[in-house]
Formats: structure tokens, sequence, C-alpha cells
């Protein structure tokens, strides 16, 4: 492993060299429009168990996207935009790791719940016998991690044992604030071996929309099979232009029919939202879904079964039918 110069990017600055132990550490993904916003919410807990917790940050614009992971609490940044970790598969970023874990001895790593992460931590997990806990909702300690049973009516402690743990937190767990300090920049240079570079990512594709991201919208529109076709899909995209920050979303049994793309789906194998408001359309509360989107500030539900689940969550419920009632709904805030 050789230290290399490095442009300053959060004021501090120095080559990997020497001992630089941060107990926590957050493994922070790098996208063409800079850090996932799920490491940013991991820092937040990485601060609460750790006054100087440390983040890896591995691919092209990870030295420029170190100054966030700083303002967002990390005290120490390693990173490396060395290209071999977005152009293959999970193995070079997992090789870094393990030569930065040896070298470091951080005792927790915490890891979002997408799938390069997974990737990554499964596979650190098996190269350095750490434990490994998933879908976690919170971590009380360095030694206790809570994790969401029963459709996620019940929450567990899970006892982490063992020199190194690793964490695969739930999105929306933790709220994502900045604490406006600098952080010490650690360049690496690690040398990936060829036998490492076997999948190679050859294209990328993310599906378009029009407004907002699933996760990041205020207002969260939802439908379920109470919608009938995906064809009838088009009345929930027709009422999300018409509210600023809306987002369109599904239930897993509409995805799994193919009615919608699994971008869409939301629910304890889809994505964790939590908007401001969350209109629910022919979704008849399975438990599944509802660990997905129960944090949501208000929740407003339409179905025709007056008992269904959904209504024991809903601030406001309507008995009625969806698609009978959104063309209205449609038209008159469109009025306004």
């Amino acid at each position: 492993m050789q230290p290399r110069e490095w442009p300053p990017s959060c004021g501090r600055q120095r080559s990997f060299s020497g001992a630089l132990v941060g107990a926590v550490w957050v493994y922070a993904e790098v996208t063409e429009s800079g850090i996932d916003s799920s490491a940013l919410e991991l820092l937040a807990k990485a601060r609460a168990l750790d006054p100087e917790p440390a983040a890896v940050a591995l691919g092209p614009g990870s030295s420029a996207a170190a100054a966030v992971l700083g303002r967002h609490g990390a005290a120490t940044v390693y990173c490396s935009d060395d290209s071999v970790y977005s152009d293959f598969v999970a193995e070079p970023a997992t090789f870094a790791l393990q030569q930065l874990v040896a070298e470091q001895g951080p005792e927790l790593i915490l890891f979002a719940t997408n799938y390069n992460s997974r990737d990554v931590a499964g596979r650190l997990s098996a190269l350095t016998g750490a434990t490994l806990v998933a879908n976690a909702v919170d971590i009380p300690s360095l030694d206790v991690a809570q994790t969401a049973i029963m459709g996620g009516s019940t929450r567990v402690d899970v006892r982490l044992e063992g020199t190194l743990k690793l964490v695969l937190a739930r999105p929306k767990s933790f709220v994502a604030e900045e604490a406006g300090g600098e952080c010490l920049t650690v360049a690496i240079d690690i040398a990936v071996p060829d036998k490492l570079k076997r999948a190679k990512v050859i294209e990328r594709h993310e599906a378009q929309t029009a407004g907002p991201k699933l996760r990041d919208a205020s207002v969260v529109i939802a439908g379920g099979r109470g919608l009938q076709g995906a064809e009838n899909f088009h009345l929930l995209d027709e009422l999300a232009k018409s509210i600023p920050g809306a987002a369109v979303g599904g239930t897993r049994a509409v995805v799994d029919a193919g009615w919608v793309p699994y971008s869409y789906q939301i629910g304890q194998t889809g994505s964790t939202v939590k908007p401001e408001v969350y209109l629910a359309f022919g979704i008849s509360g399975a438990t599944q879904h509802v660990v997905g989107m129960k944090g949501s500030k208000r929740i407003v539900a339409v179905n025709k079964d007056e008992d269904a689940p959904i209504f024991s969550l809903a601030d406001l419920g309507v008995v009625g039918n969806a698609l009978e009632l959104l063309p209205k709904l449609i038209e008159e805030i469109r009025k306004g």
C-alpha cells in the first residue's frame, strides 16, 4: 500500500502511512452524482457512537466528495479516485477495505442497504470472519444492533461479537445532519490484484423520473392491487405532476405483477420512505409494505375495503374506489 499526494479537500491532509484509528467507520458509496445520501445518514449515527468516526470512499470523485463527508462528521476520510473501484464489481473495493481494516483495526463498519454496499459487506465478512448483521434500524452501541421483526412491529437487540463488526442499516433509519467540522483526507493507493478484476461493469442504467427520487420525495403517491392494472398507474403519475415534490411508488404485489419497475417498490424488500405525506391508493396494508412507509408523517389511505389494515395507520381514511376518486382529485388540485 503506497502513499501518494492528494489535492486538499477538507482542510487537513496526509498520506496513508500511520495509525489513524477510529472505532467506527462508514463505507460511503460514490456515484456519478456524488456521495450516496445513505452514507450521510450513517455518519449521523457514527458520530453518536464515536466522536471522531472515519469514512471510506472509493472510486472517481471520492477526493472531491470528501469535504461533504467531513461536514457531516467524518474526522478522517480514506479515499481513492482510482477507476478500478467503479469499473469492477465489489472485489476491488472489498480488497481495499480488507487492507485498511488490517492496518487500522476499526471495531465497527456501517454500510447502507443497497446493492453495492451489501455485496462489499458480505464479501468482507467472508474474508475476515467478521460478524455481519443486516436490516438494522438502530445501533445503540458498538456491541448491539437493533433489527425489526414480525413485519416491523417488534424490535430486537442483536449482540455483536468479535473484534470487527459489520452492520447494514436500513435507509432513513437516521437523519443526515451537517456537523460543521473538517476532515483529515487520507489518500490511499492500493494495488488491486488482477485476479480480483473479474466482473466488469459494462453499462449503467438509471431509470429516468420527472420528479424527485422516491426516497427523497416530500410526497409519496403509492398504488397497490386496488388499481386493477398497470394501465391505471398513469393516474398516479398525473397526480404526482400536480403536486410539487411528489414521487410515485407501489407495493411488492404490483412490482411482482410487472405493473411497475422494481425502483417503485416500497417495503421490506424495497425502498424505505418517510415523506411529509403518504397517499395510498388501493393498498391493503400488508406488513411487508408497512415496514417501508410507516414512518411517514401523515398517511392518507383510499381503499374499498373498510376493514383494510392500512386504515389502522392512516391519519385520514377514505372508503371508496381509488379509480373513481383519482380523476376527481387530480381535477380539483389542478383547479387550485
